[in-house]
């Protein structure tokens, strides 16, 4: 019999979540990998699920009892949240109350991880909200805090920055990392478009990240918001003269005039800090294995 405790990991296929089932693996949980796709294969217990059919997620958590939860899944795209408001509400919304209502019926000590995003508002400031999926994340997280203060139950946030690293991501990095590797392979013309050069964000290796997280599972307090960042900030045109000197081809970059400006995210990692976790991938080594994987992975 498996003495291991039992993690359900959620958004399995995603890009940070292949990356959890790996290091948590390796952590020695009994990882049980949760998709909703049945075509994903990997080398865990997986469960395929649809985690808006609430029947279904009652049914998993019946079937799998975990001890832990982390719910990686969701809508993480704001341009299909603008498409699609209601969809990612009830992706980020509504399966997060059905993981964590299905959990206080079975096992309602099972310690939880919801992740937010570093792209939730404060609902006392509503003018500051920016898009539906700011706003799904946000209501993501009030419910999760409030079934932590209603219920007992043993719930952590944790609020990610700018993820990067090697995988498929719909993230700025990969994206122009992508674009140089089809560069380098004559794919495409030689250019890089970007709104804003100047625009200036916090990025963080997600192997780093999902070391956080193992800490907030084990040593988290319940009921707190642990932000989860780099505690720099890089302008992207020097991720992109950085990405330019990894590669041997030359292209030009073209800013579009904008005088939007970015408002900066605040995230502060001390608490997680606190706890002993610090970030140990340089944004260089990230930058170059995540061209690395595009270039193993292109096609």
């Amino acid at each position: 019999m498996n003495s291991l405790p039992k993690l359900l990991i959620t958004g399995a296929s995603g890009f940070t979540g292949k990356h959890a089932c790996h290091h948590f693996s390796n952590a020695g949980f009994e990882v049980i990998a949760v998709a909703r796709n049945t075509t994903f294969n990997n080398y865990f217990q997986t469960e395929y699920c649809d985690l808006t059919n609430k029947e279904d997620v009652k049914k998993l958590v019946r079937k799998v009892k975990p001890q832990h939860l982390l719910h990686l899944a969701g809508q993480n795209h704001v341009g299909q949240s603008w498409a699609d408001p209601i969809s990612s509400i009830e992706t980020n919304v509504m399966s997060t109350l059905h993981l964590i209502e299905a959990l206080r019926h079975e096992n309602p000590h099972c310690k939880v991880i919801v992740v937010g995003s570093a792209l939730q508002f404060n609902p006392n400031q509503i003018s500051t909200l920016m898009h539906p999926y700011s706003l799904s994340k946000t209501l993501q997280v009030v419910i999760a805090q409030s079934w932590e203060v209603l219920y007992n139950m043993p719930i952590v946030i944790a609020k990610p920055t700018n993820l990067i690293g090697p995988g498929f991501s719909n993230g700025v990095c990969s994206i122009f990392a992508k674009r140089i590797v089809n560069m380098e392979m004559n794919k495409v013309e030689k250019i890089i478009q970007v709104n804003n050069l100047d625009a200036e964000r916090d990025f963080l290796d997600v192997r780093d990240a999902v070391k956080a997280y193992e800490l907030i599972l084990i040593k988290g307090s319940s009921g707190e918001i642990y932000d989860i960042s780099s505690g720099k900030s890089y302008s992207l045109r020097e991720i992109i003269n950085s990405l330019k000197s990894l590669t041997a081809i030359d292209f030009k970059i073209n800013s579009q005039a904008n005088d939007l400006k970015e408002e900066k995210v605040k995230n502060n990692p001390i608490k997680v800090l606190n706890l002993g976790w610090k970030p140990t991938i340089p944004l260089e080594i990230s930058l170059e294995d995540t061209l690395n994987f595009y270039r193993r992975n292109n096609g």
